[in-house]
């Protein structure tokens, strides 16, 4: 799955449009590199997101195409905010 559309799917990020943009802008970084947001998500992969002063890092930890709110906590691990 494509890493902007994890982030929308998961509910990091709430729209798709905005993850684009904060990919581009190098915002987001996986596995210590930055990632474009057609990077392929996989499971274990370490995602880093930059909101202004704060740092969000978590661990993916399951993929699906859609998901409901309550679950959407279900596909990551915070590791720190």
């Amino acid at each position: 799955m494509r890493l902007d559309k994890y982030l929308k799917v998961s509910r990091i990020i709430k729209r798709r449009t905005v993850a684009n943009e904060a990919c581009d802008a190098a915002h987001v970084t996986v596995n210590g590199r930055a990632a474009k947001a057609s990077y392929d998500v996989k499971e274990g992969d370490i995602i880093e997101i930059t909101f202004g002063a704060r740092t969000l890092k978590v661990r993916v930890t399951g993929i699906r195409d859609t998901t409901r709110k309550a679950e959407a906590a279900e596909l990551y691990e915070v590791l720190s905010e």
